[in-house]
């Protein structure tokens, strides 16, 4: 709970550094929700994206299919549409209402140049709807915070 002058409360971390590693859609899609919702909540917060998860900030297709489409259902699941539609129905933030959410609230998108590489992703096939550092992992680690938590996703 954030304290009266908005600062985050003293027993929680002032900021939330986050390593979306995975290309899984859940992990992102839930990576996309941790952050809004520190944001939300007063905390600032980074989403660091790199390796499977960078596909989820492709810009869409030639036939306007979402790139993130191309992330990883995870085990015994729906392809990511699917989860996605499933999730709307159901009430659940969709992936892309999480990213608009994070970019309203002010969360700061990471890619790893590194991770680019090890993808084969172009920094140029990158979303151009989101503000998008490419930078490494000095980078990230200098924007976290002594006061912060770090998770991997």
């Amino acid at each position: 709970m954030p304290s009266e002058n908005g600062a985050p409360a003293p027993d929680r971390p002032d900021k939330l550094s986050i390593i979306v590693y995975s290309g899984e859609f859940d992990k992102v899609h839930y990576a996309l929700a941790l952050a809004s919702s520190a944001v939300a909540t007063n905390q600032a917060a980074t989403l660091f994206f790199t390796m499977g998860a960078c596909r989820a900030l492709l810009r869409a297709g030639a036939d306007g299919t979402p790139g993130w489409h191309t992330l990883d259902a995870g085990p015994g699941r729906a392809a990511p549409a699917e989860i996605d539609r499933d999730y709307a129905r159901l009430g659940v933030a969709t992936f892309d209402e999480l990213f608009s959410a994070c970019v309203e609230l002010g969360v700061r998108f990471i890619v790893c140049e590194m991770g680019l590489r090890a993808a084969g992703i172009e920094a140029r096939d990158l979303r151009d709807d989101l503000s998008i550092d490419t930078a490494g992992i000095v980078t990230f680690l200098g924007d976290a915070s002594k006061d912060g938590a770090m998770l991997l996703v």
